[in-house]
C-alpha cells in the first residue's frame, strides 16, 4: 500500500510540474539564490507577467 501511495504522490507532483503549478515557487527560489536586487513579484504580479508574455510570444502552444 505504501508503494502505490508513493506512486500516486510522484504521479500528482509530476502533473503539478506539467501544469505549471509549481512555477511560482521556482521563480521564488530562483530569485532567492540569483541574488536579484529587485524586490520579487506578488503571486498575483508572477502569473499575470507570465501570461502576458505567453499571449505576446504564443511559441508552440496548440490554442
Amino acid at each position: 500500500m505504501t508503494a502505490v501511495v508513493g506512486h500516486l504522490r510522484g504521479f500528482v507532483r509530476f502533473f503539478r510540474d506539467v501544469m505549471g503549478e509549481d512555477a511560482y515557487r521556482k521563480y521564488q527560489e530562483h530569485h532567492a539564490a540569483s541574488g536579484c536586487s529587485s524586490p520579487q513579484l506578488t503571486e498575483r504580479e508572477f502569473w499575470r507577467d507570465k501570461m502576458d508574455r505567453q499571449d505576446a510570444n504564443p511559441g508552440g502552444r496548440c490554442c
